[in-house]
């Protein structure tokens, strides 16, 4: 996940439209300190005393530092960061002069921002000129004559900003990316994304009580986390359908935005605690969760083609044994044992699982249950892999009355997904309505002790989720 959307950082540039944002205007990219040297030879007199010089240019940081943390222009469908109208954000003349003294304390002094005392966000740092504009925030003419009077920049700043301000320094540089993770998220998918969604979500949910509570916050997609979704899409006029796609993670980082007042001096602000990565993308010893159960499903089932590695259980827990798992699995594929699984050793793992069961030969199915493809099934998904579970589904509904019979024609719709929301709550899963390694691991099972009264049966490489288990 693009750490920019977690904690703030220096953009490497700043596109920049040279308009107010509805008018037809071009847009420019430049290195973000270049514009803050053009915004602040704009706004302020390079012969002013430097400390005054210094106060103007850290608020000048934070306001642009804010609006692109909180992707409020992008966030609004717009393909810029900032605009150069003075009636809403700074003044920047693109091609002008720079004098020689800003520059240099932009040189020195770019990578520190303003923020308020346990937030994490740019303050939104207010500024006018407080002769012909009077705002809430900074003076500039009046940081000229309290810099005058003997007054350090942060003196300035806590003049205006009050005391529980305070200068984050030595901010890193990056390239910055949109925070939008670049696919959709949705029922049964676990990350550092869905974390940030649940999060922001509850905090919404406090200014539209409509939009339901999730109690559990853990970075899975839960059916609460769908239910949230779908109220948060009705609640702003977007298509209901529980994922958050493009559209909606914005609509939500905009929402969120606006309830909290980030753009506001007197912001609420973002907590260190909202911030925190969840899974930084790794699975080690001592984590639980269904992103657990992933990885113990795909190595269950290689183990049952290399010797070389010791099954699982799949019980979501990652204790010793699913460690001693990992490493027997990174020692054979040539990686650093470390007993970890990072995105390196999980693409690993995972095309060792395709490999192995793209080479079962067609007979392997005629006395045996059909591992898990690969990639959760959910609504829209086609193909043999969605007519083999509505075939497993129809079996069982024969015993189950609350689950309903389909037509086995390989489209997952609504009524297939109702079918298996049905075996979730009866079999004690996440009622998602998708299909991941763990329901289709339970489905399988349950499939094969209908029809053959095999309960547990070695040959279903993937293990047994009982009701318990799950």
């Amino acid at each position: 996940m693009n750490q920019g959307i977690l904690k703030p950082v220096i953009p490497e540039t700043v596109t920049v439209h040279l308009g107010r944002p509805d008018e037809p205007a071009r847009n420019v990219t430049v290195p973000f300190t270049d514009y803050i040297k053009n915004v602040a030879s704009s706004e302020i007199y390079p012969t002013w005393p430097e400390s005054a010089l210094i106060a103007n240019i850290y608020a000048e940081i934070s306001y642009a530092l804010n609006r692109i943390y909180t992707e409020y222009y992008p966030s609004r469908g717009y393909d810029f960061d900032i605009t150069n109208s003075t009636t809403i954000d700074q003044s920047f003349v693109y091609g002008r002069n720079i004098f020689e003294n800003i520059s240099r304390l932009v040189d020195e002094i770019f990578d520190t921002y303003i923020r308020r005392q346990g937030s994490v966000e740019p303050l939104f740092a207010l500024y006018c000129d407080g002769i012909e504009v009077q705002c809430g925030g900074l003076s500039q003419w009046g940081s000229v004559e309290l810099a005058e009077r003997g007054l350090s920049a942060f003196e300035i700043l806590q003049t205006y900003f009050g005391d529980n301000i305070e200068l984050v320094v030595d901010v890193p540089v990056e390239g910055t990316t949109e925070s939008y993770p670049g696919a959709p998220l949705s029922a049964e998918m676990f990350g550092d994304g869905v974390y940030l969604v649940q999060i922001r979500l509850n905090r919404i949910s406090k200014n539209f009580p409509n939009i339901p509570k999730i109690a559990d916050v853990n970075g899975f997609f839960s059916a609460e986390t769908v239910d949230a979704v779908e109220e948060f899409q009705r609640q702003f006029g977007l298509t209901p359908d529980g994922i958050v796609g493009r559209a909606t993670w914005y609509a939500i980082a905009r929402v969120y935005a606006a309830v909290k007042k980030l753009s506001d001096l007197n912001s609420e602000g973002v907590p260190v605690e909202d911030v925190i990565l969840l899974f930084n993308d790794r699975l080690y010893e001592g984590l639980t969760g269904n992103g657990v159960r992933e990885v113990q499903y795909l190595l269950r089932f290689i183990s049952g083609f290399s010797e070389s590695v010791r099954p699982v259980e799949i019980d979501g827990i990652f204790g010793p044994v699913t460690r001693g798992a990992v490493e027997d699995f990174q020692y054979i594929a040539g990686l650093p044992v470390t007993g970890e699984v990072d995105s390196e050793t999980w693409e690993a793992i995972y095309a060792a699982f395709t490999n192995f069961r793209a080479s079962l030969p067609d007979d392997y199915f005629v006395s045996r249950t059909v591992p898990y493809p690969g990639t959760a099934l959910r609504q829209g998904s086609r193909g043999e892999d969605v007519r083999t579970l509505q075939t497993y589904l129809n079996r069982i509904a024969e015993v189950y009355a609350a689950i309903p019979s389909l037509a086995a024609d390989g489209i997952f719709g609504p009524r297939t997904a109702d079918a298996v929301r049905a075996y979730q709550r009866i079999y004690g899963l996440d009622p998602t309505g998708v299909v991941a390694s763990y329901t289709w691991d339970s489905i399988a099972n349950t499939y094969r002790t209908l029809v053959e009264g095999d309960y547990g049966s070695e040959e279903q490489f993937g293990g047994v989720l009982t009701g318990e288990e799950a």
